[in-house]
């Protein structure tokens, strides 16, 4: 029993008379894993059983379908091909092996149970498109160092991911219940959601192994979804024939102790900015003041109270203060010596209008700097262009192998730039 190509003119135009029955998937929605193939077409075989498929029946196979020929409960011929097959019981099988040729081949050579008496003639489908939208959610959280806060943390994720069936008929030999008419993924998932988990927390502990922060695992979808491929494909394709496609994790959340950890890490980062602590202190006392003001026993007993406590505490808030204004005013030293230095190394020019500048245009005025090819700059910051500074009075400095003419001009080449006369 096997299946052969039908001629496509044969069955257009509501289908010819010649065909006996015509099968077509049942119900295949985006959930669906594995139909049945039902008769929409009876043929003039009345006096046939019900789980027989008859001789010159044709079947119809659409997009991301695996069709599979069963007798007996044995597989006895396929297709990942779109098209319609005609069955021919007296044919070899036909194996049409689609984009599956390497995969299917072997599993049928493995799985095929060909050569014993019908007892049950069926058609089957199994759904080669991505079966997306499948949830998780961790029941317990996952340890996860992170190198940042350098702390053992914990975390929940939930989310969706997807699968895909690559191996159909070794995911019908494994995965599918033995007489099952149609299997939805949440019929058989159970088992496949606990792998799924145990393979997550590996990934999660290879993701804080490689050095990634704890808040940046929300959005690494993808490169969980590679972690997970690494960790569970070859696992699921060996068994079952399917293998992870995608992982999306809607949310992260971690647990108590982990919150407390960040956020006090977070707060001290935040803290060890002078500015930050002095706006700090002076919020906690003028919150202090707003709440004397409404203190219930009137306010001059509430202000009363807070110079009270003003006192006992004063000396080491304003220790704090004065700490917080001397690191300030050391980082803005800093900062203005770090200017100081940079601005140090530029090459500096003198305006007209007296300003020293480093700049391209002056400070001062906006002039810009002037251009004075023949001139020279003193070491005194001043641009010059006779033979001395007109500033503080320093002779032009002579460059190597320079010469003065007879008319004053200083040159470097062998004849005067000025009079043309030769060079001494």
């Amino acid at each position: 029993m096997g299946i052969i190509r039908a001629a496509m003119q044969a069955v257009s135009g509501g289908l010819a008379d010649q065909w006996l029955e015509v099968y077509e998937p049942g119900d295949m929605g985006d959930r669906t894993v594995f139909t049945t193939g039902v008769k929409v077409r009876k043929g003039q075989n009345v006096k046939g059983s019900s789980d027989t498929v008859s001789n010159g029946s044709v079947v119809h196979v659409y997009d991301n379908q695996f069709m599979m020929l069963v007798d007996g409960g044995k597989i006895v011929d396929y297709t990942a091909e779109p098209g319609y097959y005609k069955v021919d019981n007296s044919a070899l099988p036909s194996l049409f092996h689609g984009q599956l040729r390497d995969a299917v081949k072997e599993s049928f050579q493995r799985i095929k149970f060909g050569g014993q008496a019908p007892t049950k003639q069926k058609v089957f489908y199994i759904n080669l498109q991505e079966i997306k939208g499948i949830k998780f959610g961790t029941r317990n959280p996952i340890n996860y160092f992170d190198n940042f806060y350098n702390a053992e943390l914990f975390l929940r994720a939930h989310g969706t991911y997807s699968i895909k069936i690559t191996d159909p008929i070794r995911f019908y030999a494994e995965a599918i219940p033995r007489n099952a008419g149609q299997v939805e993924i949440e019929d058989i998932n159970e088992q496949y959601l606990a792998e799924f988990l145990e393979a997550l927390q590996s990934a999660i502990n290879q993701m804080s192994a490689d050095g990634i922060r704890i808040s940046y695992v929300a959005s690494k979808g993808r490169e969980l979804g590679k972690y997970m491929a690494d960790t569970l494909d070859g696992d699921w394709n060996r068994m079952r024939g399917m293998e992870i496609q995608a992982v999306g994790i809607a949310s992260v959340s971690y647990d108590e102790k982990s919150t407390e950890l960040i956020n006090m890490r977070n707060e001290g980062a935040m803290l060890s900015d002078p500015t930050v602590r002095e706006g700090y202190l002076q919020g906690h006392v003028a919150r202090g003041l707003e709440a004397a003001g409404s203190n219930a026993n009137g306010a001059m007993a509430g202000f009363m109270g807070m110079g009270v406590g003003t006192q006992a505490a004063g000396s080491a808030m304003g220790a704090a203060s004065a700490a917080n204004m001397q690191q300030m005013q050391m980082q803005h030293a800093s900062q203005v010596s770090a200017q100081h230095v940079q601005n140090m190394q530029k090459p500096s020019w003198v305006c007209a209008c007296g300003a020293q500048n480093s700049g391209k245009f002056c400070s001062e005025c906006g002039q810009p700097k002037p251009k004075d090819p023949e001139g020279w700059t003193c070491s005194c910051g001043q641009v010059n262009s006779g033979k001395f500074c007109s500033e503080c009075g320093a002779p032009k400095p002579e460059k190597k192998g320079a010469w003065t003419c007879a008319c004053g001009a200083v040159n470097s080449g062998k004849f005067c730039s000025e009079c043309g006369s030769p060079s001494k």
